[in-house]
């Protein structure tokens, strides 16, 4: 075969690989943008108790995930970049705040067929979550699980704390966890404060009635 021909035979069979995972990019990128989206929308209908709606979501987006390693299966190096990987983590921070909301019991990264880093990440950003949950709940004045979602944001930080590896292998869980620290200790403080300020009120309103 001539230099030419073989030449020109590299570039037809380059041509077709890359054309052919630059269509799957493509479709990859479409569902994890779609996953993103369902898994958004269904944290927001778990914050107006919308649970049923929640629930179709996250099976929607559970479905959408399960999409997105059939297209890659035959590309990893497809599979293991930042549109994928974020919308796993999107998806599990939904899964995490229903789980919590609802009482369910936590799935695992192997049930719900997401990277464990993707996972980690998304309970992190699920814990910081439950903040807007007991500032609602502080405003509404109902503190009956303020104390439970600081101890599922407490014994979330205290997990990821152990996962001390390189950013390359967790996916930036280390930025993640710190973020959560800051949420965390803000959280602690305004539901300190509030609850001291209502045993205050509680105790003058006693205080008043026997005068």
């Amino acid at each position: 075969m001539s230099r030419e021909k073989k030449l020109q035979e590299i570039a037809t069979i380059s041509l077709a690989e890359f054309s052919k995972k630059h269509e799957l990019r493509e479709q990859a990128i479409k569902v994890s943008r779609e996953i993103i989206r369902n898994s958004a929308n269904a944290i927001r209908a778990i914050h107006r108790n919308d649970l049923i709606s929640a629930k179709s979501l996250i099976e929607s987006a559970r479905n959408q995930v399960a999409d997105t390693k059939t297209i890659l299966e035959d590309y990893p190096e497809l599979y293991f970049t930042g549109y994928t990987l974020d919308a796993q983590k999107e998806y599990a921070e939904a899964c995490f705040v229903y789980a919590v909301i609802v009482k369910q019991e936590l799935p695992i990264p192997g049930e719900m067929q997401i990277e464990t880093s993707s996972f980690l990440n998304g309970l992190a950003e699920g814990a910081s979550e439950l903040r807007r949950y007991i500032l609602d709940s502080l405003r509404k004045e109902d503190v009956s699980r303020t104390e439970e979602f600081m101890e599922w944001m407490d014994e979330v930080y205290n997990l990821l704390v152990l996962i001390d590896f390189p950013d390359a292998l967790t996916s930036g869980l280390r930025r993640t966890t710190d973020q959560l620290r800051g949420v965390l200790e803000r959280t602690r403080g305004d539901l300190t404060m509030t609850l001291r300020q209502r045993r205050l009120e509680k105790l003058l309103e006693a205080l008043e009635g026997k005068f």
